[in-house]
């Protein structure tokens, strides 16, 4: 079946066919206020923390078909009483004549007719407004006039989202709504937990004369509760009860009467939804955001800040679809997860403070470094903030506390308590945004590291420059039997946990392209002495690298405390791993031969028409020693599933030796938009990517999950421009190198950098998947690919013959 189609002038998706297979969402607002809004109308939102400051109730488990958080009904007055439908489809499932659901940028907008009513709601944050407007236009498409009745709800949850399920005595007791009556009918409803009722206030309202409302779930659904989200009771009566609740499920229903509503005539209501400190201090927002002026002056801002933000790069290819991709949905994903990191999905339900990852959120800043190089390094410097003294990181923290954890490896004894690969991802990020914006006053600010004396202050600081030094040596420091990096209770692969002791090949080589950067950094700075002492590092990793883990055919990822493989042909399951063949080519270690060899093996093993498998074959059955990789099924997430997150490297390793027919076609084949014909098998939005899709072990081959945060998003973009466009910033200009399909004539990109604009043309008629030919900037050719920084805020043309 069909559920939409990809609006490229509107930079929307259109969802036409409200039973997708899953739950498709799209972000509004941030971390500071936000959440997420489904297809169908329901919501979940937060302030700062959705563990410990959520509003919303939203259960991702419930089946689709419920209410969830947020809805609207129109209630439609006829001879016997009220028709009663939600214009959302659910939960009350009527049927439709029109439905669609424009999934846009930082907004969701649902368009629907159902008997004779047209309604369309706009859904978005407001710029720093910290409040969720939802501008509702109700149209008569009837011949007659009808008289119209208007119903926005909402549920709260209690602030500590746990607590909400794990408490049922505590909880209700603390939940109450008082009403705020104002001047011509207009209301405001507060609600809050009584221990916060004097500092942190959830309210809602509406620019619209409220006749009644309703602040008890069991009275509005009605029947003592037994009445259902599908037809509440309360809605058959003339007026709501007007009950303030005193303890309960607290929710707010607003009764809007539009009265007879003409043919053609249109009515429109703009609710608000936000907390504060209280109504008095809120009371000038409130007034504000109840003018429609405003409202769509605030609109159109989140339309300018969104054109602003993804004109730092446009590209022309071929290719449509990758048109779309690079253009709009995956920078757009950049950012989102850039926010969010892991924190709130509706897969991370957000429930645990789970919070910021270290590693995560170090890749996440990569992805938005061309249009964001500020709020990148903003997020790096809160990161470094959880690096200690010794080099390492702490694995995840909460932004609002700054109080950091070691994951999971705090629930297993005998498994060291760091991360071997945390703490080398921030070289490659604080290296990517000196590339890019050429400010290495950035390597000077002094932050402090993460351990505290006994009254809680920080025992060391540190330049940025200082943390990136004792990352390395961490690394330098922590080596094994082999002389590979330690794996610490896992790398990037959180699922295998093998004993202390054990080696990790792709620490190895992520430790391998963290020196790469190092050495450019230096370079640049003029530290000589540094440079020489990177080299020999790397020098020495590569040695022992290349001696230990070549395996005949790939390269083993693993070896156990004893020495034992693990990814090697001589493992009767978990014989090859991607990520130890892509990464031996990133990071400079594989000899040419062997970077070819281990490229045809992934092709040979790994690769499925649905992406890249993480390796193969699958574990069937668990196994402690191993750890978490064995509870999953095979073909389910990294027990050879495909593992998204890995599927750019791979992208990237093929640019790497020149095969851009092979790199262009893994990254088609896990580009989300392909699959917007196959969404029964796909099932997860098409126009984002997922986590992880099932792999070819599995009964359910090529079924997506764990959409939206994900690091697939930010090395996909890194993938598509950097390496097969070939636009990658330097530190002394910007590089164009070009790896794309032989079957290109060329491309066209619009690309800002350092203050000024560079339109590039880039010609292939010779064919080839590699190779520049010659470099014209300004009608004058240069030496090499590099082009200059300008700086002066002018256009610059530059044309690129490839051959």
């Amino acid at each position: 079946m069909k559920y939409g189609y990809f609006d490229n002038a509107n930079r929307e998706y259109v969802i036409t066919n409200p039973k997708t297979p899953t739950k498709w969402i799209n972000y509004i607002g941030g971390l500071e206020f936000g959440g997420f809004v489904d297809h169908t109308g329901g919501s979940l939102i937060c302030k700062g923390d959705p563990a410990l400051n959520r509003i919303v109730k939203y259960i991702p488990q419930m089946p689709d078909s419920d209410f969830k958080g947020e809805t609207l009904y129109i209630r439609l007055k006829e001879q016997d009483g009220y028709k009663i439908f939600s214009p959302f489809y659910v939960p009350t499932l009527d049927k439709y004549d029109l439905y669609e659901c424009h999934v846009g940028l930082g907004y969701s907008r649902i368009v629907s007719e159902f008997y004779g009513i047209r309604c369309d709601v706009t859904i978005y944050v407001p710029y720093k407004s910290g409040r969720v407007i939802r501008d509702i236009k109700v149209k008569n498409m009837r011949n007659t006039p009808v008289v119209i009745d208007v119903i926005p709800v909402v549920e709260y949850t209690h602030f500590d989202a746990l607590k909400q399920f794990n408490n049922n005595d505590w909880v209700p007791q603390t939940m109450q709504s008082r009403a705020i009556h104002e001047d011509g009918g207009l209301k405001t409803i507060l609600q809050y937990a009584f221990m916060r009722r004097d500092f942190a206030v959830n309210y809602f309202t509406s620019n619209y004369p409220v006749s009644s409302f309703e602040t008890d779930r069991r009275i509005f659904l009605g029947d003592n509760g037994y009445g259902t989200w599908a037809h509440p009771l309360s809605l058959e009566n003339d007026e709501l009860s007007c009950y303030e609740a005193h303890r309960g499920d607290n929710i707010c229903a607003l009764l809007h009467h539009l009265g007879e509503v003409r043919p053609g005539e249109e009515k429109r209501i703009i609710t608000q939804l936000s907390q504060g400190e209280s109504y008095e201090s809120e009371k000038e927002r409130i007034d504000y955001y109840r003018n429609e002026a405003n409202v769509d002056k605030a609109f159109m801002e989140l339309r300018d800040f969104w054109e602003e933000y993804l004109s730092y790069l446009q590209v022309e290819t071929p290719d449509e679809n990758f048109n779309t991709m690079v253009n709009v949905h995956n920078p757009r994903q950049c950012y989102i997860t850039k926010n969010w990191s892991r924190y709130l999905s509706l897969y991370q339900v957000g429930l645990g403070a789970r919070g910021i990852g270290f590693r995560d959120s170090s890749q996440d800043s990569m992805g938005i470094l061309y249009s964001k190089p500020e709020e990148a390094r903003e997020l790096m410097e809160m990161l470094l903030h959880v690096q200690k003294i010794d080099g390492s990181a702490m694995h995840q923290f909460n932004p609002l506390t700054m109080v950091a954890n070691q994951g999971d490896s705090r629930d297993m004894e005998g498994r060291p308590q760091y991360y071997g690969d945390d703490h080398l991802w921030i070289i490659l990020a604080v290296a990517a945004y000196i590339k890019e914006t050429g400010n290495t006053d950035f390597l000077n600010t002094e932050i402090p590291f993460y351990d505290k004396d006994k009254d809680g202050n920080p025992i060391e600081t540190g330049t940025v420059f200082e943390h990136l030094k004792r990352a390395i040596e961490f690394t330098h420091d922590n080596v094994g039997r082999n002389g590979l990096p330690l794996l610490g209770f896992a790398d990037w692969n959180d699922t295998v946990n093998l004993p202390a002791g054990a080696e990790s090949a792709f620490n190895a080589n992520l430790y391998g392209y963290a020196l790469l950067q190092m050495i450019d950094i230096c370079t640049h700075i003029g530290d000589d002495a540094l440079v020489q002492k990177y080299k020999g590092y790397y020098e020495e990793m590569k040695h022992a690298f290349n001696k230990a883990c070549w395996d005949g055919e790939w390269y083993v990822r693993y070896f156990d405390k004893d020495g034992n493989p693990l990814g090697s042909c001589r493992n009767e399951k978990g014989k090859i791993y991607v990520n130890a063949q892509s990464w031996s080519i990133i990071s400079g270690f594989a000899p040419e031969d062997r970077a070819k060899q281990a490229m045809e093996s992934v092709n040979k093993h790994l690769n499925t028409s649905k992406g890249i498998k993480l390796s193969t074959p699958g574990f069937n059955g668990f196994d402690p020693v191993i750890g978490g990789i064995t509870t999953y099924p095979p073909g389910a997430k990294e027990n050879c599933g495909i593992f998204m997150h890995t599927n750019p490297w791979a992208i990237i390793a093929e640019t790497l030796i020149g095969n851009g027919d092979r790199a262009y076609e893994y990254y088609d084949q896990i580009n989300p938009i392909a699959k917007n014909d196959i969404i029964d098998e796909y099932e997860s939005e098409p126009y984002v990517y997922p986590q992880n899709v099932l792999g070819d072990e599995h009964p359910q081959f090529g079924l997506a999950r764990n959409s939206w945060l994900s690091g697939t998003a930010s090395w996909a973009y890194q993938a598509a421009t950097k390496h097969i466009l070939g636009l990658q910033p330097a530190m002394d200009g910007l590089i164009i190198d070009p790896c794309i399909p032989a079957s290109w004539d060329g491309f066209k990109a619009v690309r800002k950098f350092r203050g000024a604009v560079y339109k590039i043309e880039v010609i292939n008629g010779a064919h080839v998947t590699k190779g520049v030919k010659s470099v014209t900037v300004d009608g004058k050719e240069i030496k090499g690919y590099v082009v200059p920084v300008f700086g002066d805020g002018k256009e610059h043309t530059v044309k690129v013959v490839m051959g």
